[in-house]
């Protein structure tokens, strides 16, 4: 329906408008607005809704669709303010968005758009963003996301993050291949299942370590949590050699608070329901949602190396969480390329590091010299790619000793 259509359209009768610079570049969202709403939807131009809801009247309308191309991006502190104007209304918004970029739809989503479609607008989008506008609340509420409201299903999967202490100190290669080997640790089947996560939204390398595609279905399951259900997380996830789900990071570069507490709540309560190990490869920068991840994890990897870089961040990483009185005590540190057993030098100065620091250095892990990069450039875990391979076999035992503390906890809790 055209802005004049509107024009002579009795405004008691409108459900909807469209918005936008000009609908004609949207003709999917016409037709689809047409299929689900007949004549009872009108159209507005950024200008002319700016007038329209100043009116009182506008409050009758039940959503807006909101409609923008990259074109509209010199343009986004006038769809803000629209968007604004539509809440303060209490009219919702489903934000349709043609290869905007990731920030600025990240700062419209956080005005408080209820629904976010991409377009083209994928069959029948529209019609379950409707649906969902009527009682979001009430879905939520009866569902396993609530933790407090949870009775029926439980979480139970070990979370285990990755985090190194500085740049290079190896957290995605061990995150990978933690991940692999949790996988393989049984000797019969059934094996554990197993989840990968890359939680570093800006530069990471997962998909890269495992030759997997970074899929524009993560972007929308990050951007839209409070409406996922069990089929849209799966459907996030890539399946590496049957053994490994996989939640790659998305395509595009994204700001670290692209996703808020409660978005990496709703994630790790489905992650931890549907898997026996989540396994996360974590940004070495501390964000809102860290907190989460500290809270819920069971171990923390910390690998670093033997320098003076990594003694100074173990420091400052133990002050600032003993300051907000965060769980400093999860974190396990290895040291990665650790010397080998003749360097005696080597071994004088892992243990002066640990006294200073006041850590246990409980694991040291190889050097596993150029097979380390190959296998990474080859999209393969050490498992496949270099079995033999003393990184591996140090990786393998890690995997083994946290499974076997698993299983003496899950023994003692069933007696």
């Amino acid at each position: 329906m055209t802005s004049e259509t509107a024009l002579h359209t009795e405004q008691d009768q409108l459900v909807a408008c469209t918005i936008s610079r000009d609908v004609q570049n949207f003709d999917l969202l016409i037709e689809d607005m047409e299929n689900e709403l007949g004549e009872s939807w009108g159209d507005l131009s950024f200008e002319d809704a700016r007038q329209f809801f100043r009116q009182p009247e506008s409050g009758a309308l039940k959503f807006v669709a909101v409609a923008i191309d990259q074109q509209d991006e010199s343009m986004l502190a006038v769809i803000a303010d629209l968007i604004k104007s539509a809440k303060v209304q209490n009219v919702k918004v489903i934000l349709i968005a043609d290869e905007v970029s990731p920030m600025a739809l990240h700062q419209l989503l956080q005005l408080g758009a209820e629904d976010f479609i991409p377009y083209p607008l994928p069959e029948n989008a529209l019609a379950e963003a409707i649906a969902r506008l009527d009682a979001p609340k009430k879905a939520l509420a009866t569902d396993f996301f609530d933790i407090s409201a949870n009775k029926t299903r439980a979480a139970n999967g070990v979370v285990l993050p990755v985090q190194a202490v500085s740049g290079g100190a190896g957290a995605t290669t061990l995150a990978v291949n933690l991940a692999w080997e949790l996988a393989h640790v049984e000797k019969t089947e059934p094996q554990p299942r197993v989840l990968l996560m890359d939680l570093n939204l800006q530069f990471g390398s997962v998909s890269t370590y495992l030759d997997l595609p970074r899929r524009e279905a993560v972007y929308e399951l990050l951007s839209s949590t409070e409406h996922m259900d069990d089929e849209a997380f799966k459907s996030a996830l890539t399946n590496f050699n049957d053994r490994i789900s996989v939640l790659t990071a998305p395509a595009d570069l994204l700001p670290l608070d692209f996703i808020e507490t409660e978005d990496l709540e709703r994630i790790m309560e489905m992650a931890r329901h549907h898997f026996d190990y989540v396994v996360l490869d974590m940004p070495s920068t501390f964000v809102t949602w860290s907190e989460v991840i500290l809270n819920q994890a069971d171990i923390i990897f910390a690998p670093f190396e033997l320098d003076m870089r990594s003694a100074q961040n173990i420091l400052r990483l133990r002050s600032a969480l003993r300051a907000e009185d965060l769980p400093f005590e999860k974190y396990r540190f290895l040291l990665n390329r650790a010397p080998k057993g003749m360097d005696l030098s080597a071994k004088s100065r892992i243990k002066r590091m640990s006294e200073s620091l006041e850590i246990a250095i409980e694991v040291q892990l190889p050097d596993g010299g150029k097979a380390v990069l190959q296998s990474n450039d080859q999209g393969l875990p050490l498992g496949i790619d270099a079995s033999k391979n003393p990184l591996r076999k140090e990786i393998q035992k890690l995997a083994a000793s946290i499974h076997a503390r698993q299983s003496e906890e899950m023994n003692a809790a069933a007696q």
